[in-house]
């Protein structure tokens, strides 16, 4: 599919990431028959507790299909690019704006289905009736499968906004967007997306592109929401995931040890994403001081950066500490 791209719309591109977008690509990882080795111990905790909880089977399930288009009004434009740390303040600032659909909106997305069941019927029948229902469902299936994993899973989501966010800077949005996922391609004024988004071809009509990274597509698709009078969506697959149920601690070598100190050594392994100063902290044992003191001291070094993203500051690796871990073995 393709959308004309101005340079309005290039101006206008930004970076978020959502609770939402995380509930819709997650949800339909799980009622796939074969999940990915990377998030299969994940998808077998989540499908027992959401069995347990007697959900994974509701209107939710129909509303998103393994294949194909799903409602747009399930994923409104993120209101702030880092979400609230707290699992339920960052879900219910989203819920809220799904709560506003209207009837109208609702009856549109729904006539988009390929499958209507009589739960979708009943929803399209009555959406005011219909729609908290949704929502609770919805809260039920966050509980069960996301809250517990939230500080992770912003974690990466943030560590991906932070990196896409410095190739804006060092390689322009140009760069961004074709580093974004192989199928992904922006030529003049065209951006080309794969078949398998949701969505219709178009115009931005200067409205620019929303990039949502997301723990749970991909690593081949691509997925997109285009509401009219709305900023386009394009969900992709976040970096880091590879490190989102690592389990223990991170290899200190003991060449860099030597050097730099056990407890540098160890924030520098455990750098591989960023990270904040309170997610270090809760990982490697040290106290924030400490953690916040080593930190001052690596980047004076250059071998970590720094960057504020919304509430947090994040730290990451420098090239010259890649190359001095990579050195080290």
């Amino acid at each position: 599919m393709e959308l004309a791209f101005s340079a309005r719309d290039l101006a206008h591109t930004r970076l978020a990431f959502s609770p939402l977008w995380e509930v819709v690509t997650s949800h339909r990882l799980l009622t796939r028959r074969t999940v990915s080795p990377l998030h299969r111990r994940w998808a077998a905790q989540a499908r027992t507790e959401l069995a347990a909880a007697g959900l994974g089977t509701g209107l939710l399930a129909d509303l998103i299909p393994v294949h194909g288009y799903l409602p747009d009004f399930l994923n409104p434009p993120p209101g702030t690019a880092t979400p609230s740390a707290q699992p339920e303040q960052a879900l219910e600032a989203e819920l809220a704006v799904v709560a506003r659909t209207t009837p109208e909106r609702v009856r549109a997305d729904l006539e988009r289905l390929a499958v209507w069941t009589p739960r979708v019927r009943a929803f399209h029948q009555d959406p005011v009736a219909v729609l908290p229902q949704l929502l609770d469902e919805v809260r039920g299936y966050w509980q069960a499968a996301l809250a517990p994993h939230w500080t992770r899973l912003r974690t990466v989501l943030e560590g991906d906004v932070l990196h896409q966010s410095r190739r804006f800077a060092a390689e322009g949005s140009a760069g961004v967007l074709r580093g974004l996922h192989s199928s992904v391609e922006w030529c003049g004024e065209k951006l080309t997306l794969p078949l398998s988004c949701c969505g219709t071809s178009g115009s931005l009509a200067g409205r620019g592109l929303l990039l949502v990274p997301s723990a749970f597509v991909g690593p081949t698709t691509t997925m997109m929401v285009n509401r009219p009078s709305e900023v386009v969506q394009l969900c992709y697959p976040s970096r880091g995931v590879a490190l989102l149920w690592e389990q223990g601690p991170a290899q200190v070598p003991e060449a860099v040890a030597a050097v730099l100190g056990r407890s540098r050594a160890l924030l520098l392994a455990e750098l591989a994403a960023p990270a904040s100063t309170t997610e270090l902290s809760h990982r490697t044992g040290m106290s924030a001081g400490g953690v916040s003191q080593h930190l001052t001291a690596l980047r004076a070094a250059g071998i970590v950066a720094s960057q504020r993203l919304g509430r947090s500051v994040l730290y990451q690796r420098t090239q010259l500490a890649d190359s001095l871990l990579a050195a080290a073995g």
